[in-house]
């Protein structure tokens, strides 16, 4: 069966930025499930894997416009430190992430920098502006069932769960 709208793909992958490094893998003990059509992996990456079949491989290399977006740095801001007053002062660094409610809903927000009294914060996804690489092993391919596509994601093994 090939990849096609409504059909849930099983799939091993390594993800790897333009540096080589790893950034995330899913393996056969732990497969990655999902519903092809419905916009639950990046763009780039769900155009390459249509009509594909179970067993075939593949490298596929995602630019920034087809994955998480360009860096912005608009969406890159100062803010007083006092905004931050209440958290504990090692949570104040750079690389820390913390759950914002902005304007565009609940987002992660990144610390940039910080300095004495201003915190410069970085709404852009991490891994915006970055040409990801995926080794992609397809597993299976199978037609989704009316309540995966009623719901929009894959279910079962490798799929999210419902709690």
């Amino acid at each position: 069966m090939q990849i096609a709208q409504n059909t849930v793909v099983t799939m091993t992958y390594t993800l790897t930025d333009d540096k080589g490094q790893v950034l995330d893998q899913a393996d056969a003990t732990q497969p990655f499930a999902y519903l092809h059509g419905a916009s639950n992996i990046i763009p780039g990456l769900e155009a390459q894997l249509e009509g594909k079949q179970a067993n075939d491989s593949m490298i596929v290399t995602v630019a920034p416009t087809e994955a998480y977006g360009e860096y912005d740095e608009r969406m890159t801001q100062q803010v007083p430190r006092s905004m931050f007053e209440g958290v504990p002062e090692e949570q104040i660094v750079a690389g820390a992430a913390f759950h914002a409610q902005t304007g565009a809903g609940n987002q992660t927000i990144r610390i940039a920098a910080v300095d004495n009294d201003t915190v410069t914060i970085d709404a852009n996804h991490p891994l915006a502006g970055v040409t990801l690489t995926f080794d992609v092993s397809i597993i299976s391919v199978r037609a989704a069932s009316e309540e995966e596509v009623a719901h929009g994601h894959a279910h079962g093994e490798g799929g999210h769960h419902h709690h």
